[in-house]
């Protein structure tokens, strides 16, 4: 018997595109069982559109859920929720904004089927504009997605390849409902989808599908949104003040051990993390004078820190010494 899909799609404010997006929702050939729809307290007719794209689709039947807020809970905390409703075996996260291609959950669900220790896939995506027209520009080619990182995961070290940054678009994803026993709660700090990235990794299988399978929009308003990797925007990147940027880090994967520690995670992966919170906290304490930097720093890439734990491996050598406090 073929798996349930349903799709956690969250919603806020989204009257402009929610119409289209639900309804390459209700046309996929793989009809979802159920759509949970997590509202964030829109204040536009967002719902009403919601409603009324249900009602009138003809096609087979798929169950529709709204979950309604008189508060802000964030977009983490929102999908998250979704995700908790969500009663089939296999959950496809959505946005607002986007639309679908036809086959989207038709080639997603065969690896579920072919692979029990799938817990999540994403793929790829097709930039567009406001208006739907492409931007010649792939998701994957937005992220940098990298020959190493890819060869990671086809490797089957996934985690090694997420813990060094997030490389998973929720608006692409499908996850296992199986691995919202891991992964939730949400800690703060983490947005959804590179959490889920990450806590699959360490405690089952992923999968990069490297087809575009959505129409991700880029209209000014994202919340979260990408930008071409530019040599002038990472570079304007590695020059900005450092701020909290470390404490934050090193947060975050303290964050990220103790929930591996406590879920039963790879032991490859526990001691990836470890070395992670590590590494963090020694940048951390990077003093704010450049040239008392240097030895800390060329010691972590001696040990194959910066290859291996950050987000823009040999790259970040030099952001680390250069970037103002």
């Amino acid at each position: 018997m073929p798996p349930s899909v349903s799709v956690a799609l969250a919603t806020f404010n989204g009257e402009q595109f929610i119409a289209e997006q639900l309804e390459s929702i209700l046309a996929q050939t793989w009809t979802p069982d159920e759509v949970i729809v997590a509202d964030d307290g829109s204040t536009d007719r967002t719902l009403d559109i919601v409603r009324k794209v249900h009602a009138a689709h003809r096609g087979p039947a798929v169950a529709l859920r709204i979950l309604e807020s008189d508060k802000r809970l964030g977009v983490a905390k929102n999908f998250e929720r979704a995700l908790l409703a969500a009663s089939s075996e296999l959950i496809a996260l959505s946005d607002q904004d986007d639309r679908w291609h036809p086959d989207k959950l038709a080639r997603s669900v065969p690896s579920f089927e072919a692979d029990a220790r799938l817990l999540l896939q994403h793929s790829n995506a097709r930039l567009v504009d406001a208006e739907g027209k492409p931007l010649g520009l792939s998701l994957f080619e937005a992220l940098y997605l990298t020959k190493f990182e890819r060869d990671l995961i086809g490797a089957g070290r996934a985690f090694d390849a997420y813990v060094r940054r997030n490389l998973v678009t929720g608006a692409t994803a499908m996850v296992r409902r199986s691995l919202l026993d891991s992964a939730v709660p949400f800690p703060e700090g983490w947005i959804h989808d590179e959490w889920l990235a990450v806590v699959a990794a360490a405690v089952g299988d992923i999968q990069l599908l490297d087809e575009q399978l959505v129409d991700y929009r880029q209209h000014g308003a994202n919340v979260i949104g990408v930008k071409a990797p530019t040599l002038r925007y990472r570079v304007r990147r590695m020059l900005e003040p450092r701020g909290d940027r470390y404490r934050d880090l090193r947060s975050r994967s303290i964050l990220l051990l103790d929930r591996l520690e406590r879920v039963g995670a790879k032991s490859a992966a526990l001691n990836r993390a470890r070395d992670k919170v590590r590494f963090e906290s020694n940048r951390e304490k990077l003093s704010p004078w450049r040239l008392f930097r240097i030895s800390t720093v060329l010691a972590e890439r001696r040990r194959g820190s910066y290859e291996n734990l950050s987000s823009q491996g040999n790259l970040d050598v030099l952001r680390d010494i250069l970037q103002p406090r």
